[in-house]
């Protein structure tokens, strides 16, 4: 073969030069020329299409898979908050909605809109072309859910006709689910304390406020489950747990309680910290402890009982001071059994980290909700007339 192979291309490279073939005949040589020509053809096509083969597959290796057109069968598709475009595909192609995640990923980059992509459940379709899914991920027409948000201070019987509102799911189904708070993932350990009071086992503060999709499929106690989820993760970005325990000698409970009184009392967020370190020294310096008189505990009660809450200048004193009211703040000293809203991140920090001050009251003194904080009576007086003086209706302002 390799004589024969040579013997071709010799006879093609120079046909004005003697050739020596040792002892080959004329005829006989240019037979065997012609097969080696056909046999070289054969082998150079051979080649070829080795070459053009290897090709296609090298070429199929680096190009993503990808299905055609808008796709089939209806899916519905959940897309996690603060999920990227990697997470986005790999749920997409755990359902079939596109075959790769490398053909989604490489479809939302060429599209100028891919990266606005939003958490929530859509209606899409089963093996779409990446390029579809990418488009329909961004009609707000296929959206099925939008962010429900919660603003910080909401109580959980407001929490609950908010969510009932926008799952259309009964309100009492959340009271229900509400009932057995460490059945929705809050640790037993978050209800001790260490005063000597008792805990309330509530998911009052637990249930975080933020901006939530929720599944269209899921019920009243995975609901609530998500919100105690995204509260137990944020106390422990924040170190919360750890903190009070080791720098305030309170228990997280007992913290919470707090922030949550910051949060209700708290005009503006400056304040929050200044109010926490009014409800610590307060329970914790004073010997005996002093009562909070806190107003917000006494509309805090009112909502438990079906009324609506008030202007502080507008509680009564049999309001303020109820015998019954388990929050009582007026004439029981200590903390109150337990929160009387749901914090946010900054109260949880305001709460965990208070200014440092030996304040033992204050007031808010403007309309924009500043306070104004005193260590004794005296400058608390001052700061009353103060906000008398700016028009901030109080109780006791002079006629």
């Amino acid at each position: 073969m390799i004589d024969e192979l040579d013997l071709a291309f010799d006879e093609h490279a120079d046909k004005t030069k003697p050739r020596h073939r040792r002892g080959r005949g004329g005829k006989k040589s240019s037979g065997k020329s012609g097969i080696a020509f056909v046999m070289a053809f054969v082998l150079l096509a051979a080649l070829g299409g080795g070459v053009y083969f290897g090709y296609n597959k090298v070429k199929d290796f680096f190009t993503a898979a990808d299905y055609d057109g808008a796709g089939g069968d209806a899916i519905q598709v959940t897309i996690e908050k603060n999920a990227t475009l990697t997470d986005i595909g790999n749920a997409l192609v755990d359902v079939d909605v596109v075959k790769s995640t490398k053909a989604f990923v490489n479809a939302a980059d060429a599209n100028p809109k891919g990266k606005n992509i939003q958490s929530g459940t859509y209606n899409m379709k089963k093996q779409m072309s990446a390029e579809s899914a990418v488009t329909l991920l961004l009609d707000p027409k296929a959206r099925v859910t939008k962010g429900v948000t919660f603003r910080e201070g909401l109580t959980m019987m407001q929490t609950f006709a908010l969510l009932s509102k926008a799952t259309k799911i009964p309100e009492d189904d959340f009271v229900q689910a509400a009932k057995d708070p460490e059945a929705l993932g809050i640790p037993d350990f978050w209800f001790n304390r260490r005063d000597g009071k008792q805990a309330k086992k509530t998911v009052e503060g637990f249930l975080f406020p933020d901006t939530y999709e929720f599944d269209p499929k899921m019920d009243a106690k995975a609901i609530l489950e998500v919100m105690i989820g995204r509260f137990l993760d944020t106390a422990t970005e924040i170190g919360f747990v750890d903190t009070v325990q080791k720098n305030l000698s309170v228990s997280p409970f007992e913290a919470l309680v707090v922030a949550s009184l910051a949060e209700a009392e708290a005009g503006v967020p400056q304040d929050l910290s200044k109010i926490a370190r009014v409800a610590y020294n307060r329970t914790y310096k004073q010997q005996p402890a002093m009562p909070l008189q806190f107003d917000v505990t006494a509309n805090y009660w009112l909502q438990l009982k079906g009324s609506a809450a008030k202007h502080s200048g507008q509680l009564s004193q049999k309001e303020l001071d109820d015998p019954n009211n388990p929050y009582n703040s007026v004439s029981r000293a200590g903390l109150p059994p337990g929160p009387i809203d749901n914090p946010g991140k900054s109260a949880l920090e305001g709460a965990m980290k208070p200014a440092s001050g030996e304040w033992l009251f204050f007031v808010a003194v403007d309309k924009k909700g500043n306070s104004a904080f005193a260590i004794t009576n005296e400058q608390h007086d001052a700061n009353r007339l103060k906000a008398c003086r700016n028009g901030v209706p109080l109780s006791n302002c002079p006629k």
